[in-house]
This record gives C-alpha cells, sequence and structure tokens, in this order.
C-alpha cells in the first residue's frame, strides 16, 4: 500500500464515522484553539508593555539621592558635574522633582489650582469655581534643566527647550506638556503667551507633543520650570531625584556601573553596611524592560504549557479511539496480513488515521483560535488599546506541529497492536 492510498482510507474511515471523528477531534480542537488565544493575548500584552517603554525612552537611568548632612543642593551639583565628565556616555541630566506646595496658574481668566486640596484640583474661570476630582487633568509643576525634554523622551511640537542660561540664572520661563497646554491654552498658540503662578510671570518657550500613554496622563499634564525655582516654588526642598539620558544600550550599562561607583564615594557605608551621611540608588529603565519581558515570556510560556494539557487530554482520546478502531478491524488486519501485507504497512496505515483526524481538529482549532482571539482582543480592548490583535503565524504552525506529533504519538501503540495481531486470530474474531 503506497501513502495516497493509506491517506485515502483514512479520509474515508472518518468520513464513515462523523460523529465519532469530531468528537475525537474535539480535545484537539479545543486544545490547539487554548493555546492559540492564550499565546497570542499573553504576546498582544507583552508587546503592549514593551510600547509603553518605548514611549516612555529606553537608556534611561533613574538615580535617588539623599544627603542628610546639607539641603541637597552640593550633592546636585556633584551629580552634574560628574556627568559632564561621562559626555562620551551621556546625553543629558536632569532634576526630576515636583512642586508640592500650593500653586496658582493663572492665564486670562482660567485659573487652574494645584496641590489645592481645597479646590481639590478645581478650575476657576471668570471668578466662579468649578470643582473637579478628575486626577487625568491635575498639573503637576516639574523642577528640571535644559535637558529635561532629552532625558524624558519629549518631543517638542512647538517652541524650544529652556536654555542652561535660563536655568542657572532663574529665568522665569516654562515648557508645557500637552495636557496642560490643552487646559490652559486649548488649540490657541501658546508660544510667546506668559502664564503666572502664584503671581509670578513664566514665559512659554515651547510645548511637547503628547506622549499618548495611557493610565499615565500626569506625563502629559506638566509645566516644567528651572530648577533652580526651588528655593521660592518648593519651600526649598532637597531635590532628590535625577534622570540621567545615556547615548546607547552599552552607554547605559557603563554609565550605570559608574555613577552607582561615584555615589558610592559620596554615601558610604559603615562596617555594618549602613549608610552613614545619605543613601542613593541607581537603576536603569533597561533593564526594568528586560525583566518585564523575560516575566512575560516566562507566563507565555506557562499559559502555553496550561493550555497544552487540554492537547494531552486530546491526544488520550485519539489513542482510546484508534485502539477501538483496531477492535473493529481485527478482520481486516488479518485479511491483508494473510495475503502478504507487512507490519510496516500496517502500522503507516493506522499512524496516517491518527495524524490525520489530529491535522482535521488542529485546523479547526487553528481558525477558532483566530476568531478567539480577535473577540478577545475586543473584549480587552482597554488593555490593547489601537492594537488589532491577531496570533502570530509561527505560533498556529506550531500548535498545527504540535497536533500532528500528537496523533503520530498517541496513534502509535495501537497501530503497533494492530501490526502484531496473527492472521488465524484476526481472521477468527467476529
Amino acid at each position: 500500500m503506497n501513502l495516497l492510498q493509506a491517506f485515502k482510507m483514512a479520509f474515508k474511515s472518518i468520513a464513515m464515522k462523523k460523529t465519532r471523528s469530531f468528537l475525537t477531534m474535539l480535545g484537539i480542537i479545543i486544545g490547539v484553539a487554548s493555546v492559540v488565544i492564550m499565546v497570542s493575548v499573553m504576546q498582544g500584552q507583552a508587546k503592549k508593555n514593551m510600547e509603553y517603554f518605548e514611549k516612555m525612552g529606553d537608556n534611561k537611568i533613574t538615580l535617588r539621592a539623599y544627603s542628610w548632612s546639607d539641603s541637597g543642593e552640593d550633592t546636585s551639583q556633584q551629580i552634574f558635574d560628574y556627568c559632564l565628565t561621562l559626555g562620551d556616555l551621556v546625553l543629558g541630566v536632569t532634576p526630576d522633582a515636583e512642586v508640592n506646595e500650593k500653586v496658582k496658574v493663572v492665564y486670562g481668566a482660567k485659573t487652574l489650582s494645584v496641590n489645592d486640596w481645597d479646590y481639590d484640583g478645581g478650575i476657576m474661570m471668570g471668578g466662579a469655581v468649578s470643582v473637579s476630582t478628575d486626577w487625568e487633568k491635575m498639573l503637576h509643576i516639574k523642577l528640571g534643566s535644559d535637558q529635561y525634554g532629552v532625558c524624558g523622551n519629549y518631543t517638542l511640537a512647538g517652541g524650544r527647550e529652556m536654555s542652561y542660561l535660563e536655568v542657572d540664572k532663574a529665568i522665569p520661563v516654562c515648557v508645557l506638556g500637552s495636557g496642560a497646554k490643552e487646559q490652559l491654552f486649548g488649540f490657541t498658540d501658546p508660544l510667546g503667551e506668559t502664564i503666572t503662578l502664584n503671581g509670578d510671570p513664566f514665559l512659554v518657550v515651547g510645548w511637547y507633543n503628547s506622549m499618548e500613554i495611557k493610565y499615565w496622563p500626569e506625563m502629559d499634564n506638566i509645566i516644567v520650570i528651572p530648577h533652580t525655582f526651588n528655593r521660592t516654588m518648593n519651600r526649598n526642598s532637597s531635590i532628590n531625584s535625577y534622570i540621567v539620558k545615556a547615548k546607547d544600550g552599552p552607554s547605559t550599562i557603563e554609565a550605570t556601573t559608574k555613577l552607582d561607583a561615584f555615589l558610592k564615594g559620596i554615601f558610604p557605608k559603615d562596617a555594618d553596611g549602613n549608610f552613614i551621611n545619605g543613601e542613593y540608588n541607581v537603576g536603569s529603565d533597561n533593564s526594568y524592560a528586560e525583566n518585564a519581558e523575560k516575566a512575560n515570556l516566562m507566563q507565555s510560556l506557562v499559559t502555553g504549557a496550561i493550555a497544552g494539557i487540554s492537547l494531552l487530554v486530546g491526544g488520550i482520546g485519539i489513542m482510546n479511539i484508534m485502539l477501538v478502531t483496531v477492535t473493529e478491524r481485527t478482520r481486516e488486519i488479518g485479511i491483508r496480513k494473510a495475503i502478504g501485507a507487512e507490519r510496516a504497512s500496517i502500522i503507516a496505515q493506522f499512524l496516517i488515521e491518527a495524524a490525520v483526524i489530529c491535522s482535521i481538529g488542529g485546523l479547526i482549532g487553528i481558525g477558532i483560535g483566530y476568531v478567539g482571539t480577535m473577540i478577545a482582543g475586543k473584549l480587552m480592548s482597554d488593555v490593547f488599546e489601537g492594537m488589532i490583535l491577531m496570533p502570530e503565524p509561527f505560533i498556529a504552525v506550531g500548535a498545527f506541529l504540535f497536533s500532528v506529533v500528537l496523533g503520530v504519538i498517541f496513534g502509535m501503540y495501537p497501530a503497533i497492536k494492530a501490526s502484531g495481531l496473527q492472521p488465524v486470530e484476526a481472521l477468527r474474531a467476529d
């Protein structure tokens, strides 16, 4: 018997018992569909997480340093000076501090309250107060350097960044995030306009494009002013947080190592490993992204393995039905062996039949998996905003091949059992 005849016989056997064949395939169908849907959803979630990291910017080093012996100004200057020596590794450095005191932001007849919990973030227009608890519109006054945009991965929509001289001399200028610009100016070009912060005028020199990071509107609801206004705007609270932007991945690793060594010299530890006059920590956003990617991969593998259990159950069903088939076709096997059929030919026939059942089930499962993945993407639209969730081709191909392999593995025992029947005994069977 050649392969073509074996396939014809397999399809004929399946067609003769459609209901039984479908029920046999059901475990494979459910298993393949589960693998495709669950792994695709996990991969989509991982891809969305990576998009968030990309929008926030890679090669960023977050540095926090707390001095217990001074206001933090000396530490800030030392960090800035040291970063200048890393010019071949670093693109910029900026404080990442926020004004925590109450601030009234005024432009024309519009007043926005920042950190004024009596107004709860309300908007005062023309003397009337509109109280709002919408945290998505809360403004944040950021204290930064002339390199704030580069370090924060912002891109200018108009105007320019603050200059080094403006920061150094505490000249009252500001750059607006897209959310702050929209709340204060709407669709009007804010360049060259003046806003007041607690009565002090600040010239708007630029504004940023939206970061478009869902659930993090505070990234856009910012007003960036020179960090040299820390004394007047923030009661001279110490600045402890900084962002250092490295040139690339390797530079990030090297700069992180050097910054860690540098800060060890500023903040030494005693014999017990406790900080003496302050503490610090240095971390790279790249490492956070890598850890998230590893976690997502592990989660996908575990999820796929759980879904794969149903494939194994389906494989057991294939073995069971093939054993029944062997019993039903005992006389046929005896006749074939009596006229000279070889064991390999009978084994091939039953293996092909098992593989065909699994292949058909796998193809149906892949189809259901594609539809199920699209439905899951619609149901989870808040998570996969703007993303069309579709299974990767290699997932579908892998699930299909696995189902075929299962058919061969679980069909092996019935096939060997069928090939081992003695012709005389087989012919006597009812």
